[in-house]
């Protein structure tokens, strides 16, 4: 056994070696994105340039917040998220459970025409989009921002592959029991697709949180901006302030990072159950 464990070690260093490069190298935009944060203008644009600062200053994170209504772009990309997350969750799992578990006419030709939505690329749909909202009164509002998003193919696509790793005992079952269909779901069903909804959730927030083209057609103050659209404003028409835009971009994406790694375990479980059965 002594033998056999020595005899993997090798392998097991290399492999270590390989995850831990790998991660590195995902990282480092992020870190070359945190250390540009602390430098100078000057420091910056120097040729050759420098990885870490020489002077580590943060008054690029000051100037991003007395030139910008940050908070506000903070709070404005908090409440189109929660929304969007929320809304994809409870559609989009009724949704899945329906084209899973439920037999009814039409079932499988509805399913194919959400699927092709799929297929229809983002900004083909922005016109139609902002002509729908602004008829409907609601331009340069933060509902107007959140709606398009709050229901995806994508995510009902992603829940029905894990629905369709369930029993259909426990519809049997609810069934004799006399639960409807939403008790069904909601009593059994839901309460088992913890893992599936994290996956859903972080693909969701990461979306909502770094939407950008849309947010910046309909929103046309700083009462709905988001903070994509708010740290893109840091651009001049003839001068762009990239030490400060790293600056906003560092605190922008914090959030995300810290959601990601709290949620990691859930979204890798989501992810591997959801390709089990097609």
């Amino acid at each position: 056994m002594g033998d056999l464990r020595k005899s993997n070690l090798p392998g097991k260093i290399l492999y270590g070696l390989v995850v831990v490069g790998g991660g590195l190298l995902m990282a480092l935009p992020f870190i070359w994105m945190a250390v540009s944060s602390l430098k100078t203008e000057t420091e910056l644009m120097m040729t050759p340039p420098s990885f870490f600062p020489r002077e580590p200053v943060t008054e690029n994170y000051i100037l991003v917040m007395r030139d910008l209504p940050f908070l506000l772009f903070y709070r404005n990309t908090v409440i189109v998220t929660l929304m969007r997350s929320i809304s994809q969750i409870v559609c989009c799992s009724m949704a899945a459970f329906a084209f899973a578990k439920i037999r009814f006419p039409g079932r499988n030709v509805i399913f194919l025409g959400l699927l092709a939505v799929l297929m229809v690329p983002h900004q083909m749909i922005l016109v139609p989009n902002y002509i729908i909202m602004r008829s409907l009164g609601l331009s340069n509002t933060l509902l107007a921002v959140a709606l398009p998003g709050m229901f995806s193919a994508f995510g009902m696509f992603l829940l029905r592959q894990f629905y369709l790793t369930l029993p259909d005992e426990f519809l049997d079952a609810g069934k004799i029991d006399g639960c409807t269909h939403f008790g069904i779901f909601a009593r059994l069903y839901f309460p088992l697709t913890q893992a599936a909804v994290m996956a859903l959730l972080i693909f969701t927030v990461m979306y909502s949180w770094n939407d950008f083209i849309w947010p910046l057609i309909i929103s046309s103050s700083d009462r709905t901006r988001v903070l994509s659209v708010g740290i893109a404003l840091l651009q001049g028409q003839s001068r762009i302030y990239y030490n400060q835009i790293m600056a906003g971009a560092v605190m922008a994406t914090l959030p995300v990072i810290v959601l990601f790694i709290s949620l990691q375990r859930y979204f890798v479980q989501g992810i591997a159950l959801t390709g089990v059965k097609g």
